[in-house]
């Protein structure tokens, strides 16, 4: 492929930048900036706290910041300090927290089965809302948080920071101009290897649990909110990703990104069935979730996807291959686009085909983004502001999360799961 036709591809990737929708600020200050309340600061949620103050500068102030645990808590203080240049309320209670008339919109950076009751209460406050995916822990509170949301004016995003990726967006772009034909199967992966120190774990979701932590420094009645009840566990707190209670593991934290950008990139419905299966293979230390799952997807438009996630090797590292009946795309662990068109041989070549060749496009090299998560906060920051459309507003964190819950049942009853849209519900077997 020619250079020139290589710089059309990233020159035109902006694609999917949204049309400015109204939206509006409650009690702006007098600097018209975005003034943010942050809920939840541990690994993933301090990392978000520094890239929103970090992507918008000028147009966003962190007023307030709200743990259960004391450490987290002066750790966003310090983020906030250091990055954002003020100092914000510390606060216990995200109650406390929604109450503030100085806090026009929050970020909710919790366990996934705090999201409903967090969500639901930002609804009700008409605060502007980014929670991280998966938008709830079970299907039904998915529901009563969009069904709320579409009567609230308020501006919201779901922490599927794929979609602001700008690779993924040029492979959107190149599959709606037919580059690789008609798509039937994509293949979608994420491969881990915890034997060797990686993501700050030793195993899978074994975070490192801060030496200070006590019943006295770290609300653990808080943390559990609705879940069961059960006595003080720093490894439940910190390592919560390993607990049914809390989360749904490989299905609700890698999946849905997955199943979500390949619904992005080629405007699937959602899908009708789901096969999941795996288990503990790898880790089998003190955890409920799975190291190993796959799950095969039919949707109803005469479409598969294959899924497949497993920690003992990360050799095929992580990423989804969009498969046409003219060529491929695969973007790889975020940071790569590849495009390789078929070869029929000489004589059966399309027409469409010829003079084509493979493509490599780098994330950093070619757009210039290191992390889709800068982009994201960027993007809900100007919906709030009206200058922009959310990109992925509750209703899409919906659709992203039914996929993950449909192999969390599949693979927890070992049974098939069809999709009843209509009813809202799952049938099983």
């Amino acid at each position: 492929m020619s250079d020139v036709t290589r710089r059309s591809f990233v020159q035109t990737s902006a694609g999917v930048a949204a049309a400015a929708a109204p939206a509006f600020l409650q009690a702006q200050n007098t600097n018209n900036q975005v003034r943010v309340g942050w809920i939840g600061v541990g690994g993933r949620g301090s990392y978000c706290l520094k890239a929103m103050l970090e992507a918008n500068k000028g147009s966003v102030v962190a007023t307030a910041v709200c743990d259960t645990y004391e450490g987290a808590l002066s750790k966003g203080k310090d983020i906030i300090q250091t990055v954002g240049g003020n100092t914000p309320k510390t606060i216990h209670d995200y109650n406390d927290l929604l109450a503030d008339p100085n806090v026009d919109a929050v970020v909710i950076m919790t366990p996934e089965h705090l999201h409903y009751p967090m969500t639901m209460a930002a609804l009700r406050a008409k605060k502007h809302i980014y929670v991280e995916k998966p938008l709830s822990h079970l299907i039904e509170e998915g529901f009563e948080i969009v069904d709320l949301a579409a009567k609230t004016n308020v501006v919201t995003q779901v922490g599927t920071q794929n979609r602001s990726n700008k690779l993924y967006q040029t492979a959107k772009e190149m599959i709606g101009e037919g580059k690789i034909g008609d798509v039937h199967y994509v293949r979608a992966f994420w491969y881990r290897n915890f034997t060797e120190k990686q993501l700050g774990a030793p195993r899978p979701w074994r975070y490192t649990i801060p030496a200070d932590t006590t019943p006295a420094n770290t609300d653990f009645n808080r943390f559990l909110g609705d879940a069961p009840k059960r006595p003080y566990s720093k490894e439940r707190y910190f390592q919560w990703r390993n607990y049914w209670d809390y989360s749904s593991g490989i299905s609700t934290d890698l999946l849905v990104h997955q199943t979500d950008i390949s619904n992005f990139i080629l405007s699937n419905p959602l899908p009708t069935q789901c096969q999941a299966s795996g288990g503990i293979y790898r880790w089998p230390d003190d955890r409920e979730v799975p190291d190993c799952l796959s799950a095969i997807y039919e949707y109803p438009n005469k479409f598969h996807l294959n899924y497949s996630s497993y920690f003992g090797n990360k050799y095929f590292d992580y990423g989804e291959q969009f498969l046409g009946d003219f060529g491929m795309i695969e973007v790889i662990g975020r940071k790569k686009l590849r495009y390789f068109p078929e070869d029929f041989g000489a004589a059966l070549n399309p027409e469409r085909l010829k003079g084509l060749k493979p493509l490599e496009l780098d994330y950093i090299k070619d757009f210039q983004q290191p992390d889709a998560t800068h982009a994201h906060f960027v993007n809900w920051v100007r919906a709030i502001q009206g200058k922009e459309k959310a990109i992925a507003p509750l209703s899409v964190g919906q659709e992203a999360a039914i996929p993950g819950h449909m192999a969390t049942q599949s693979y927890r009853r070992g049974t098939k799961v069809t999709w009843d849209a209509k009813n809202r519900k799952f049938i099983y077997g």
